[in-house]
């Protein structure tokens, strides 16, 4: 059967070019960083040549890069060390409310056992959040804001640098969940987002699993929140995943700076599908048409729900999503899609492609000679 794989938001193929990169790492240069002896100082070296080669891809300096496991630690590290950090200087919190759980999860935890107050700001139908409201928002107390760059679902696109600057005009530390971002919109700097901490992850751009980084402008120090030896500046304790940090690297400087997801390319491929949403009854493209991730394409489909919808389309050979991987299986409809102001039992009937550096035409167009026969058994069995 033949394979066409859309769900490049959730993850991408290793890059064989990051894989050779990584393989000196998984037998001969085995050593702990941390170790004195030579065998432990080859893997620091190596260790911290990857630090500066991220910070110099960043424009950032090397001690502003404390390694992760990837974006939901990043993410966790920035809002729980921030919180926790300045919490003396006041208890409020800002984010919106179609975050990646990663990041909502954090406030939610925050204000039901660590008396946390926190705003979730609305969005538009398009899924966008407005810098009057975050104006409007922010309070004496006010200690973070926390708003993505780029949503994973319906990939709309945030005006993340002016939010970054209302909140550095206010005094107020901003991060932003940059991990669907990278590889795929424009990057100068890190310095773009007008953000205090920057969430990355290597997967999404061609990178190893289990690797990310979190940028933490100086002189901010968020408090850890993985406690153990003094690894990554005392921000993250636990040895260093060596190779996953060399293959973050790699893919960082080969697949971030020029874009891996190629706009010229994806563009056209994108607008058939988003053609092929519009012309099928009870379909409804959602999100923003133009400023949003060029390989997202996001529908909803009346009488039918994802789960049929994704079943049908894997018998056809085709893998989608119906939002974020990291809630795969859920019964419950997306809360990014019901943040639209979507009818619940509509919003259930989420199916999200992402496209990538290996989709072709030709897949393209087996997508439009069998999606509207998927959803029509799909609404017919419903």
């Amino acid at each position: 059967m033949r394979t066409v794989y859309f769900d490049y938001n959730a993850t991408t193929p290793l890059d064989p070019q990051v894989r050779e990169a990584m393989l000196p790492f998984m037998d001969g240069i085995f050593g702990n960083p941390s170790s004195v002896h030579h065998v432990g100082r080859r893997a620091r070296s190596l260790l911290d040549d990857a630090r500066d080669r991220t910070a110099k891809i960043l424009g950032s300096k090397p001690s502003e890069v404390v390694f992760t496991s990837g974006g939901t630690e990043s993410s966790n590290l920035a809002i729980f060390g921030a919180a926790r950090l300045l919490k003396r200087q006041g208890r409020h919190l800002i984010t919106s409310v179609i975050e990646h759980h990663a990041v909502l999860h954090c406030f939610q935890y925050l204000a039901k056992h660590e008396g946390f107050d926190v705003t979730y700001l609305p969005v538009s139908r398009e899924g966008v959040v407005s810098p009057q409201d975050l104006q409007k928002a922010i309070r004496p107390d006010t200690i973070l804001v926390s708003i993505m760059a780029a949503n994973n679902e319906i990939g709309t696109l945030e005006p993340v640098a002016e939010l970054g600057a209302i909140c550095r005009e206010r005094g107020v530390l901003f991060h932003t969940d940059a991990v669907q971002w990278f590889g795929k919109e424009p990057f100068a700097s890190v310095h773009q987002f007008n953000a205090d901490l920057v969430s990355i992850c290597a997967h999404k751009f061609h990178g190893p699993k289990g690797a990310g980084a979190l940028f933490i402008r100086s002189p901010l120090l968020p408090d850890p929140i993985i406690f153990g030896g003094g690894h990554e500046n005392e921000r993250r304790a636990g040895t260093e995943n060596v190779a996953g940090i060399i293959g973050f690297a790699e893919a960082l400087e080969h697949f971030v700076p020029k874009p891996v997801f190629d706009r010229e390319k994806l563009a056209p491929w994108s607008s058939r599908l988003i053609a092929l949403a519009d012309s099928m009854p009870g379909v409804q493209f959602v999100g923003t048409r133009d400023r949003r991730l060029v390989n997202t394409v996001a529908f909803l489909v009346a009488g039918s729900d994802s789960i049929a919808l994704l079943a049908g389309l894997d018998l056809e050979g085709i893998c989608a999503s119906s939002g974020s991987a990291c809630s795969a299986g859920s019964l419950e409809p997306s809360h990014v899609i019901a943040s639209l102001g979507v009818d619940r039992k509509l919003a259930n009937s989420l199916v999200r492609f992402s496209l990538g550096r290996e989709t072709t035409e030709s897949d393209i167009a087996f997508a439009e000679s069998v999606v509207p026969s998927v959803i029509k058994r799909a609404q017919h069995f419903q």
